[in-house]
């Protein structure tokens, strides 16, 4: 099989198409979560901080003189440790990471196969009941 048939064949597999698609969307929402954050969250949080904005907080580490603002800094040349884009940045994560958690937990549940039995079933057999009235027990801590 040639290099080119290889790479056709690994590129047309579905799972190579649903991983292209799932970074498709997943640069879609980081920028949807970079605008809630920074749109949305950040500014009735600094708000209740008394007006902090968080991407303004940094310090200078090259000593050069003092800066109000983090655009000021770097425009100046000064090196500077970003500690308020990092928080944004933390942010960022925790939402995403919620969003990623109740996405995955409405797809669990929705393919979750359910065990339904069917009013006409007959009835377990005896050693079936039995076992489960003994796994029942042990659960509930009785001899």
């Amino acid at each position: 099989m040639s290099i080119i048939s290889e790479f056709k064949a690994f590129a047309m597999r579905g799972n190579a198409i649903d991983l292209a698609v799932g970074i498709v969307v997943g640069a879609a929402f980081t920028g949807i979560v970079n605008s809630l954050v920074r749109d949305v969250i950040n500014p009735p949080l600094g708000l209740a901080l008394g007006g902090i904005d968080f991407s303004n907080f940094f310090v200078v580490l090259n000593g050069a003189g003092p800066y109000s603002t983090l655009k000021e800094a770097t425009d100046a040349g000064a090196v500077t440790l970003n500690y308020g884009l990092f928080i944004n940045t933390l942010i960022n994560f925790v939402i995403v990471a919620l969003a990623l958690f109740v996405v995955v937990k409405q797809i669990n549940a929705l393919t979750a196969p359910r065990v339904v039995e069917k009013p006409g079933d007959p009835p377990p057999p005896e050693d079936i009941r039995l076992l489960r009235e003994i796994r029942d027990a042990l659960k509930d801590g009785k001899p």
